[in-house]
C-alpha cells in the first residue's frame, strides 16, 4: 500500500486543484459493496445484484475500486459478478470497514490539478469529515474512508476545515468542515449548485453549526477551487439527506444543466421544485453568461410501506462508458432516457432498474464516487 502526504497548510484552490467535472475521463470508480440491510428494510437480498448490473456498465470503461468489510463480502461480490459477466480484471477490492454503501457521500473527493508545460496533470482527495448527514450516528467507520483511499493511491490529502471569525475580538475558530459528494454539483470550470435545505438551514441536520453562508462559501472555493456559488431551495421529497443537489439539478456540459419540474400541481414536490425553477433565472457561471437549463421530468409519487421514496431520474452517474440512469417502472422512464441522449451524444444513456434501490433513500449516482484520470 502507498503512503498519502496529508496538507493541510494550503488550501487545494491555493495549490492550484479544483473539482473536474464528472463528464471527464476517470481512471475509476469507487463503490461500497452492501451490507447494511437496515438501509433496504425487506429488499435488501436483491440490492447485490443491482449492483452487479452497475459495475457491470461501468466496468466496460474503467477499474472499479469496491470497497468490502472482509472476505466474505469479496467472495459474494466475486459469485455476483460472475453471474453478470463482470471481467473481474478491472475490479480491485478494498478492505476496509464501512458502515453503509453511499460512496458519493463518504468516499474520496477527488480534486485535480491541471497539466501545463512538461508538468503533468496530478489528482488528491479531500477529505470532507462526513457525519451521518447529521442524522445518523453510525458513520465512524465510513469517515475513514478517504484516509484508505489516499493511502492506497498514495495521493495528498487534504482536511477540510473552516475557520470562523469571532465577532469583537478578532479571533479565529478552525474546525473540520462537513459536506457530502451528493450535496454538490460542478460544472468543472468553477461553478458550484447546491441547495439552501441541505447546508444553510439552521435547525434540521446542520453539518456545520454556527457557520453562516459565507464562511461555508469560502470553505467550498477553498477546497473545491469553485469561483462562483449558486443556491437552489429545497429537494424533492423522501430525501433524507435533507435536500442533496444530485436529486434535483446536474450539470451535463459546462454550460447545460437539467433541472428536475413536477407538473402536477397536487404533488407535494410541485412548490418546492417550482421555487427552484424561479431561482434558476438569476443563474450566472463562472464567466459570466446565462446556462442552458432543460426541464427532466419526474417520476410518478413511488412509495414502500406508506413511505414517499426520493425517486428522480437526476440522479445519474456520468462514467466513460455510460451514463447510467435510474429507472422506476415509470412512463418518464422513457422520456427522462431520450432527453439524456439528446444531450450526452458520446456515450449511450442506460436505464437501470432502482424501483428497489431507491427504497434505501438513495440511487446510483448516490453510490459512485469518480476518480478522475491523469494525464
Amino acid at each position: 500500500m502507498s503512503q498519502s502526504k496529508t496538507i493541510n497548510a494550503a488550501t487545494p484552490a491555493e495549490l492550484g486543484y479544483h473539482f473536474p467535472a464528472e463528464w471527464e475521463k476517470h481512471e475509476a470508480t469507487w463503490l461500497g459493496w452492501p451490507h447494511n440491510a437496515s438501509d433496504w428494510p425487506g429488499k435488501f437480498e436483491v440490492i447485490p445484484w443491482v449492483y452487479g448490473e452497475m459495475v457491470r456498465k461501468i466496468s466496460a470503461g474503467e477499474k472499479i475500486y469496491l470497497l468490502v468489510r472482509n472476505q466474505s463480502d469479496e467472495n459474494l461480490a466475486r459469485k455476483i459478478f460472475k453471474h453478470v459477466g463482470v471481467d473481474l480484471r478491472k475490479i480491485q477490492f478494498v478492505t476496509h470497514p464501512t458502515n453503509r454503501g453511499w460512496t458519493r457521500d463518504t468516499g474520496p473527493i477527488f480534486v485535480k490539478k491541471a497539466e501545463i508545460g512538461n508538468r503533468k496533470s496530478e489528482i488528491a482527495i479531500v477529505h470532507f469529515h462526513f457525519n451521518g448527514w447529521a442524522k445518523y450516528d453510525n458513520w465512524r467507520k465510513d469517515t475513514k474512508v478517504p484516509e484508505t483511499a489516499a493511502k492506497l493511491l498514495g495521493k495528498k490529502l487534504f482536511h477540510a476545515q473552516y475557520t470562523k471569525n469571532s465577532i469583537g475580538n478578532r479571533q479565529s475558530a478552525i474546525g473540520n468542515f462537513v459536506i457530502e459528494g451528493g450535496g454538490i454539483e460542478l460544472n468543472g470550470r468553477g461553478t458550484l449548485i447546491s441547495t439552501e435545505e441541505c447546508y444553510l438551514h439552521p435547525k434540521i441536520q446542520v453539518r456545520n453549526p454556527g457557520l453562516g453562508k459565507a464562511e461555508i462559501e469560502i470553505a467550498l472555493k477553498n477546497y473545491l477551487g469553485a469561483k462562483n456559488i449558486f443556491w437552489l431551495a429545497k429537494g424533492p421529497k423522501g430525501d433524507d439527506t435533507h435536500g442533496h443537489i444530485d436529486d434535483i439539478c446536474r450539470f451535463v456540459n459546462p454550460k447545460t444543466l437539467v433541472l428536475v419540474r413536477e407538473k402536477n400541481p397536487r404533488d407535494e414536490n410541485y412548490k418546492p421544485l417550482a421555487e427552484n425553477w424561479e431561482r434558476i433565472g438569476d443563474l450566472r457561471l463562472e464567466d459570466g453568461g446565462k446556462p442552458e437549463v432543460v426541464e427532466l421530468p419526474m417520476p410518478s409519487p413511488l412509495y414502500f410501506d406508506g413511505i414517499r421514496l426520493p425517486a428522480s431520474y437526476a440522479n445519474f452517474y456520468i462514467c466513460n462508458a455510460a451514463v447510467i440512469v435510474p429507472t422506476f417502472n415509470d412512463p418518464n422512464d422513457r422520456v427522462a432516457l431520450g432527453i439524456l441522449g439528446e444531450l450526452f451524444r458520446d456515450r449511450p444513456v442506460i436505464g437501470i432498474h432502482a424501483v428497489d434501490l431507491v427504497w434505501g433513500f438513495g440511487s446510483l449516482h448516490c453510490l459512485t464516487q469518480q476518480q478522475p484520470a491523469e494525464n
